[in-house]
């Protein structure tokens, strides 16, 4: 494979990762006001609004989780463009069935079907950038999915947010299915996504597959040494108090700041471009001061600090200025967690970075439930319990993660 075709391949995986993110980051800051508006449509108590915002987001992940590891396998097996192919088609299908929602239930079995199909996604595509990448651009090339990720969650919100304040009067029902205002952001990320879709099914190439014998072959053990197991402890816990601030932010913005979804879009792009920004400078320059485990220990406490500090201060431009510090924070820790989970195995690189990702799907689970239950006892709660929990993950876990001069 030359250096152009390689590009080409690079250019369109982070594509296929940057719709799928694009979609995420559109659903963050309007979902509180998405699910207040079906909550009241359905004569919903509105105490319980915040419990079904945390229970929406969680249920993604869950069936991610669920399902995540047999993509994985199946993309070992089969090479990965295919199941890369029906996430994207699932993605498509998903943010369909958001816009069109007209009850909770709707929008939870959308969820559930976006959380079985686009757990391809993300792994997969971290595995096909494994498999044309050698082991000294590992880190480098993990930096830039990170960035494709970041860079959804940056123009996701802003989207998601204007395009959902947009006065257009548009009234239509397909059944029982209804067309308005609300459903031109996700109809946005449907028709973004289909076009990605056909992209990648013309252009992009299947990786060779593994040999069938060589996958069962492989034993478990290696890859759940005490190694890999400190690595998915720290992911888990980074993909904990993620989802939670994302959950709890959003919630706290529109209740205790007052902010419109506008604004709560702002702190996610800012978060986002933080991320896409620094991920690729850390990767490229950070081993030039700072070893891949100090940078992983740096990161962890940079985050845990302004979580802790983040209900303290109710002005908007500090507020924003510590969700710049907390991406900053988790820009440090995320491209070397994914390097060296990439390393592991060169013959199960699929499966190992699934194995990550359902870990990561835990965490994303937990979060945002915990987040809205913790909330309810006040919003101090939910940052400061969260921060701790980094710090801690910082002092116990860290110190027996053994990480090589590659990673």
């Amino acid at each position: 494979m030359n250096k152009k075709e390689k590009l080409n391949r690079i250019f369109l995986i982070l594509l296929s990762l940057f719709v799928v993110m694009l979609g995420y980051g559109i659903l963050l800051p309007t979902l509180p006001y998405y699910t207040e508006r079906l909550a009241l449509k359905d004569n919903l108590d509105t105490d319980l609004v915040n419990f079904h915002i945390g229970l929406l987001t969680s249920i993604y992940p869950l069936f991610q989780l669920l399902f995540v590891v047999i993509w994985g396998k199946l993309s070992d097996r089969y090479g990965r463009k295919p199941i890369i192919i029906i996430g994207l088609i699932g993605f498509v299908i998903m943010q369909l069935l958001t816009g069109l929602a007209t009850s909770l239930t709707m929008l939870y079995v959308a969820r559930i079907f976006g959380g079985i199909f686009t757990s391809s996604v993300i792994p997969v595509s971290n595995a096909y950038l494994s498999d044309i990448t050698s082991a000294k651009r590992r880190t480098k090339i993990m930096a830039w999915s990170g960035v494709a990720i970041s860079s959804g969650v940056i123009f996701g919100p802003v989207i998601g947010g204007f395009l959902s304040q947009v006065p257009l009067h548009l009234e239509y029902s397909i059944g029982t299915l209804h067309l308005n205002r609300f459903s031109v952001p996700f109809i946005f990320a449907a028709l973004i996504g289909l076009i990605v879709l056909l992209i990648i099914s013309k252009w992009l190439k299947n990786t060779a597959r593994v040999n069938k014998f060589t996958t069962e072959k492989m034993s478990f053990r290696f890859s759940f040494s005490k190694y890999f197991i400190v690595i998915l402890i720290i992911s888990f816990v980074m993909q904990f108090v993620v989802t939670l601030f994302e959950t709890v932010f959003s919630i706290y913005g529109k209740d205790e700041l007052a902010f419109n979804s506008n604004q709560v879009g702002i702190g996610f792009m800012l978060c986002g471009s933080v991320m896409a920004i620094l991920q690729p400078v850390f990767a490229s320059y950070g081993e030039k001061i700072l070893s891949a485990k100090k940078q992983i220990a740096l990161g962890l406490f940079i985050s845990g600090i302004s979580l802790i500090a983040f209900p303290f201060f109710k002005n908007e431009f500090f507020i924003y200025g510590l969700i710049i510090v907390f991406a900053a924070g988790g820009a440090m820790v995320t491209p070397n967690l994914l390097s060296a989970v990439s390393l592991i195995s060169q013959e199960n690189t699929g499966r190992n970075i699934s194995i990550q990702s359902s870990t990561n799907s835990i965490g994303q689970i937990l979060g945002p439930v915990l987040g809205t239950w913790l909330v309810a006892g006040g919003f101090y709660y939910p940052f400061i319990i969260a921060g701790s929990v980094v710090l801690v993950t910082m002092g116990f876990v860290l110190p027996s993660m053994k990480l090589n001069n590659k990673t």
